[in-house]
């Protein structure tokens, strides 16, 4: 079965004072390639990663990557847009995507996999981290056009998997999802 891979790392990261994308590990690899090399170590293709705020300098940095960069116009809009803008360009022979956004760099592809084992086109599948919903969500096929409609602001497909029955699957044990979304967050080494 195919599944997709979709990175949302579209943001400005006003919190963080620049686009989380571009922020580098402690290997100087940035967020946004670190987060596309995870998905397709963990078996998902195509990837897909969503760029806006500075498109170009993220564009650049994963030129050497096996993915597809796709640029969400309203990104400014909040994560709603670029989850829209990614789910209409992932391939439709894919049965479900992998999705995660850029600024989880506790993710793991064991994680990945663990939450997108067995998934098919029917399939709403979040990770969890000690009973706390986080990424990655897979979304199989057969919602992605209800998570296209209902994607707005900053809420992604936040409302879709509150109204649906989410099979939830505990990562703490091989992964950390928490977000970082300031400076005083960052582990150390990234910046």
């Amino acid at each position: 079965m195919k599944i997709a891979g979709l990175v949302l790392a579209a943001g400005a990261g006003r919190r963080m004072g620049t686009p989380k994308a571009l922020i580098r590990d402690a290997d100087g690899v940035t967020w946004a390639a670190r987060t596309a090399r995870l998905l397709t170590d963990a078996g998902c293709s195509p990837v897909v990663v969503v760029v806006g705020a500075a498109a170009d300098q993220v564009r650049a940095e994963l030129s050497d990557e096996p993915v597809e960069v796709v640029e969400a116009a309203d990104w400014d809009e909040g994560m709603g847009a670029s989850l829209r803008s990614g789910l209409r360009s992932t391939s439709r022979l894919s049965e479900a995507v992998v999705v995660v956004t850029v600024d989880v760099p506790g993710l793991t592809a064991t994680a990945v996999r663990r939450v997108a084992d067995g998934a098919g086109a029917d399939a709403l599948v979040r990770a969890t981290y000690d009973g706390v919903p986080g990424h990655p969500v897979v979304i199989g096929r057969d919602h992605w056009d209800g998570v296209i409609a209902s994607a707005r602001g900053d809420e992604g497909a936040r409302g879709y998997l509150r109204e649906h029955n989410v099979a939830l699957v505990e990562c703490a044990d091989v992964g950390d999802g928490a977000d970082v979304d300031t400076v005083g967050e960052l582990p150390p080494g990234h910046g």
